[in-house]
């Protein structure tokens, strides 16, 4: 079911691949190599070593939390260095939920429907452990309201977690209004709610100052803003309850053992650096480009629905279903095109499972099961646009000529 289309006329596209899947993953910054290079290579030493090797090593993981602290607007010993989003994520949800039950708090936890797996997986894993997660439905742009989270707290309530942005279909959420909502509510019951975020789609288009944002945590991943893959922030708010999930040598201030990547660190802290420098041109590029490419896709596929908020979403996000189609069949047929971008429905051999982020905001089945994400990035060039939007109709049409498996 995952094969390539047998019968995809093979593309010439400008500048040979045209990658439309940044939200999955983007290319390494040669800024971001550069600074890598040297503690790949010269410099190896452990930085919890004694040694002069080891200071320098040492040095330079502290230099980069500066620089991390520095763009969040965060103390350096808030910062958690990991593995990745998905790490990051579950460290959150996990360790505060633990420190929470522990503290006799409580075992209700807040988030959405909509979330990554990375956090509805964590949830249900507390499940096992007599949490009680709830789950708040959405509006039909994947949206929930500040007051629709806030009278979903209770006194019990060990946590909340709201993404920033969703990664599927790239609506933002007014996250800054939902903290607000929930810490009023939480003060009104004698409480404070730790608050966290996944905000791993959003440090190329926006602010991450935590104090203006107000959260409590918040989740990051280096190779969606042009890092290294294997690298991810978790920012942890100074003085909320946590426990740790990783023990041993008691890195990372005693919050996350084991010995520290850091070239990785160092390549985050510059591309976060970067990303978050340039943010307005990156949204101004990418959101022309995006317009450019849904002007197009409703002039040639007037029936294709776009998924999302129309206006509060990601700048280079664009999510579209298309009826009478499989998603990831018509991503087959445009990777032979040289077109790289994905799908919104997930597909094994024997069982079809749409988008559960599509389904929450009310999309119908049928339409659900074939979406396509493109997801783009300033070096795309209006000419590679152009060129998706011609092939995309006929590309539609061809993999609609195909048998649908029942669903």
């Amino acid at each position: 079911m995952n094969e390539r289309a047998p019968h995809a006329p093979l593309g010439d596209p400008p500048g040979g691949l045209i990658y439309l899947d940044s939200a999955a993953s983007t290319a390494l910054r040669p800024e971001v190599l550069e600074a890598m290079l040297p503690f790949m290579t010269a410099e190896y030493a452990n930085p919890s070593a004694h040694h002069e090797h080891g200071r320098r090593a040492h040095d330079a993981l502290e230099g980069a939390r500066d620089t991390v602290a520095e763009v969040l607007g965060a103390l350096v010993e808030e910062l958690i260095f990991t593995s990745g989003g998905t790490e990051s994520i579950n460290t959150a949800i996990k360790g505060v939920a633990f420190a929470q039950a522990e503290a006799g708090v409580g075992r209700h936890i807040v988030t959405t429907e909509i979330e990554h797996h990375a956090v509805l997986h964590s949830m249900q894993f507390l499940e096992r452990f007599d949490f009680e997660v709830e789950l708040l439905p959405v509006d039909e742009y994947g949206r929930v309201t500040p007051e629709q989270v806030a009278a979903a707290v209770r006194p019990d309530t060990a946590l909340v977690s709201v993404a920033y942005a969703n990664n599927e279909v790239g609506t933002v959420q007014p996250l800054a209004e939902i903290v607000r909502a929930v810490r009023e509510r939480a003060q009104a019951l004698g409480r404070r709610v730790p608050f966290h975020t996944d905000a791993v789609q959003v440090p190329n288009s926006h602010s991450l100052d935590v104090d203006a944002l107000g959260v409590d945590l918040l989740s990051l991943s280096g190779h969606k803003f042009g890092g290294p893959k294997g690298t991810g922030l978790l920012y942890l708010r100074r003085g909320v309850p946590f426990l740790e999930l990783l023990s041993g040598g008691g890195q990372e201030r005693q919050r996350r053992s084991g010995t520290e990547n850091v070239p990785g660190v160092v390549g985050m802290a510059t591309a976060l650096r970067l990303a978050q420098s340039e943010r307005a041109a990156f949204v101004e590029r990418t959101s022309m480009l995006r317009d450019r490419l849904l002007a197009a896709v409703r002039a040639a596929c007037p029936e294709a629905r776009l998924n999302g908020h129309p206006t509060e979403r990601l700048p280079h996000h664009l999510h579209v279903c298309f009826s009478d189609l499989e998603g990831e069949t018509l991503v087959n047929e445009l990777d032979a095109l040289g077109i790289a971008c994905s799908a919104g429905a997930a597909c094994t051999s024997a069982t079809w499972e749409p988008s559960h982020v599509l389904l929450a905001m009310g999309v119908p089945l049928d339409l659900a099961i074939g979406s396509l994400r493109m997801s783009l990035w300033p070096s795309l060039t209006e000419e590679q646009i152009d060129y998706v939007a011609r092939q995309l109709p006929g590309a539609v049409q061809r993999v609609r000529g195909a048998a649908l498996p029942a669903i």
